[in-house]
């Protein structure tokens, strides 16, 4: 299972991105976006159940980041917006198959990440 990240790169501060992750139609239980700065470990920022019945946020995106999905086009995004420059990080989409979660370990697969920087 390949799951394909996209849609990170440079933006302002105050600005917005949206990461798309694209899981080629397989079904999971449960799908989350994490991201992981320079030195710092992983942050699980968002997750969504399989049917967007439950949603859950980091403290520190809450309000600010969106995560949904578009069952017709296999794909989960984020929808970042008032980025800080603390929000660079490399971001990563996962999947499980078995939990609704925020431990890395309970995750099944994962995408390559992609890279958002943020300018003050």
């Amino acid at each position: 299972v390949q799951l394909v990240e996209a849609g990170g790169g440079l933006v302002q501060a105050g600005g917005a991105r949206r990461l798309s992750c694209s899981h080629a139609g397989r079904t999971f239980y449960s799908m989350g976006w994490c991201r992981e700065a320079p030195g710092e470990g992983r942050e699980f920022v968002a997750r969504m159940s399989a049917r967007g019945g439950s949603r859950h946020y980091a403290h520190s995106v809450e309000g600010r980041f969106t995560i949904y999905r578009d069952n017709g086009k296999n794909t989960v995004y984020l929808q970042m917006n008032s980025l800080k420059p603390e929000d660079t990080a490399n971001y990563y989409c996962a999947a499980s198959t078995s939990y609704y979660s925020d431990l890395e370990q309970q995750y099944d697969y994962w995408g390559r990440g992609t890279q958002v920087t943020v300018s003050s």
